[in-house]
């Protein structure tokens, strides 16, 4: 495939840490789109310096689905490389992406991550596949949950190459984005009826099964007890975010945050 078919698009909300690393693998781009919302730290300017023709186009957030919707359409190429802020395009991703030749029944590519905690690849995550790579008028973002999903018509092929996952962002940071996702996720696991929802997320459901399930499977599952201080990190954030969605289940699901139980009893 031809490169300049390609625009990356990228996502950005606070990202200092991570912007310049993202967009310096993205040198062999004509042009980057970026959708920054409204940042208030050094994003914008990072961005800008770190590559040559990047787009920033700022717009207030309101869902993560309308965010990417947004940036497609600010694509002028037929295929569209979405990327978080925190991804990373080794050399061997460009490397592929040049060489694959898509039928025209092919209309994306999905990749496999290696995660990273303070730049050193863990052995093993959770994280999984996603389509980074699509033709622009085939897909479109849904909200589901506390983040989005790609609804691509046509065949997905794997690539070989992966994808460094790699978030710089200080802990106090991940922790409140955590606490913002699990109320958006237990609304969606509540109001979804069991039969929809996948066998992770009825454990979830259960409430408070699922971060004690994370926390083994982890450590002996994915051999993440021999992975050192940073695969012990990598459990202990798992866990937590888990506990957290579980917290939020029970609180959503008693009401115990709207008032609705001390409405029902005055009535």
């Amino acid at each position: 495939m031809d490169l300049s078919e390609i625009t990356p698009l990228v996502l950005t909300y606070n990202e200092q840490e991570n912007i310049e690393r993202t967009l310096q693998a993205l040198s062999w781009a004509k042009r980057v789109v970026v959708i920054d919302s409204l940042s208030t730290d050094g994003t914008v300017g990072l961005g800008r310096a770190a590559h040559p023709s990047v787009d920033v186009v700022q717009r207030a957030f309101d869902t993560h689905g309308g965010q990417w919707n947004f940036g497609l359409e600010q694509v002028r190429t037929p295929w569209v490389l979405a990327l978080d802020a925190d991804y990373q395009l080794p050399a061997a991703f460009e490397r592929e992406l040049s060489r694959i030749e898509p039928s025209e029944d092919v209309t994306g590519y999905e990749t496999e991550f290696v995660y990273c905690i303070f730049g050193q690849a863990l052995r093993a995550a959770l994280y999984p596949p996603h389509t980074v790579l699509f033709r622009k008028d085939q897909g479109r973002y849904i909200d589901e949950g506390h983040t989005q999903v790609l609804r691509l018509s046509g065949n997905v092929r794997r690539l070989n190459s992966r994808i460094l996952h790699d978030d710089r962002k200080p802990l106090s940071r991940w922790i409140a984005a955590q606490d913002r996702y699990s109320i958006l996720e237990s609304r969606h696991l509540l109001a979804a009826r069991r039969e929809e929802l996948n066998t992770t997320d009825r454990l979830r459901r259960r409430i408070f099964f699922a971060p004690v399930a994370v926390f083994f499977y982890l450590l002996f599952a994915k051999g993440l007890i021999l992975g050192g201080w940073r695969g012990w990190y990598y459990v202990a954030q798992r866990t937590i975010a888990e506990m957290l969605l579980s917290l939020r289940l029970l609180t959503e699901r008693e009401g115990l945050e709207s008032g609705e139980k001390g409405s029902q009893a005055k009535s």
